[in-house]
């Protein structure tokens, strides 16, 4: 689905006298002046530069491609279930939630925007893309927006975990609820800003097979300027700036932690720094793929074919390792988080799933949890 292209040239060199190399533009000419001479046996010919061929696009095997479609669907069947409960465990405890809180809940709200594109990729790796050019443009933005406004949720948990641990703002609870709830708004228009240039992905046939695909396609005249641009803004914005963010807040923060006596506070972090530890895993083998793929098209690291299908092999599995981040989540809170586990058994209970006495047992397990943290999970 990756695909890489090369311009061709042609180098020229003459029989009669290897010191001469000519480069030709216009062929007419050539053929006017070797259509004069008599002896033909002084022909001239051509010899190709196999550094300037054009490679040939990544070919995968169809088995490989129902594999990756199998993939997906089971990842979409594992995200929308497991985000939409949950998204109701939160809403059902809306009153106790912290700004934290807040910003996992949109980070919910973003993982389950990419598990519900995944259907059509999973249809588009085996078949192609089926449904139109305006379905194309939509489904690539609504992939863009969650994975900026996944990693912008991040950075917004950092900085509050920073707030109440480093700075004691615990007390500024309600002011910083009100905030954090302008902060997502700020964020998602953020995401839906930066993931325009999704609206440059078109409908186009694939090279090499009938099908058709759905990838960015700029003007042929700049499309390489283009396409850096995207790609430069997307590993500074998308990853790299919001990594040094989060990066300082935990390295000071873990600091502090370090110097408080008690385990109270370093449990509350537990979940988040699962989470982000999580999203690092998933997506950071594919933004080192893709700066790589950059640092190619942009002729600073030596090229080939080689090299460039090693590359576009990398994006192609490292892709399908970060959409799987939207149903990692989900697992993370069940396994980790103690109290989404309490308040889970107790919906349950108020559903009449659970009876009481299940109810008080998960509770007695989480009774150590600090509720000066205020933390959701």
């Amino acid at each position: 689905m990756l695909r890489s292209q090369r311009g061709n040239c042609l180098r020229e060199e003459t029989m009669t006298d290897p010191n001469t190399s000519l480069n030709l533009v216009n062929f007419a000419e050539f053929y006017e002046e070797e259509f004069n001479y008599t002896d033909f046996l002084n022909i001239t010919y051509f010899v190709v530069d196999e550094k300037t061929l054009l490679c040939q696009p990544l070919s995968i095997s169809d088995a490989i491609n129902v594999s990756v479609c199998i993939f997906y669907v089971m990842v979409f069947l594992l995200a929308i279930p497991g985000n939409l409960i949950v998204g109701l465990v939160i809403v059902k405890n809306f009153n106790a939630l912290s700004p934290s809180d807040v910003y996992l809940f949109h980070l919910i709200l973003a993982d389950s925007l990419l598990a519900l594109v995944l259907p059509f990729y999973a249809t588009a790796v085996v078949r192609g893309w089926l449904i139109g050019n305006i379905m194309c443009k939509l489904v690539s933005l609504v992939k863009e927006v969650s994975f900026y406004t996944s990693i912008l949720f991040l950075v917004c948990i950092s900085v509050d975990r920073y707030m109440v641990i480093v700075w004691a703002m615990e007390s500024r609870r309600a002011q910083r609820l009100v905030w954090s709830w302008l902060v997502c708004v700020v964020v998602w228009l953020l995401g839906l800003l930066l993931s325009l240039p999704a609206l440059y992905n078109e409908v186009f046939s694939l090279r090499g097979s009938g099908q058709q695909q759905c990838a960015e396609r700029f003007q042929q005249e700049r499309a390489e300027e283009w396409r850096l641009a995207t790609r430069i803004l997307r590993h500074l914005l998308g990853f790299l700036l919001p990594l040094g963010v989060m990066g300082a807040c935990y390295g000071v923060t873990i600091v502090r932690l370090l110097r408080t006596r008690g385990f109270r506070r370093h449990r509350a972090m537990r979940v988040i720094v699962a989470v982000v530890l999580a999203f690092l895993l998933c997506w950071m083998p594919y933004h080192v793929a893709t700066m790589v793929d950059t640092l190619l098209r942009a002729k600073l690291i030596p090229d080939g074919c080689e090299v460039q299908y090693a590359v576009d092999v990398a994006m192609f599995a490292t892709q399908s390792l970060g959409l799987l981040h939207c149903c990692v989540n989900p697992v993370l809170y069940a396994f980790v988080g103690e109290k989404f586990r309490k308040r889970f058994f107790q919906l349950l209970h108020k559903a009449g799933v659970l009876e009481r006495g299940s109810v008080s047992v998960s509770s007695r397990s989480t009774s150590l949890s600090s509720e000066a943290t205020s933390n959701f999970l």
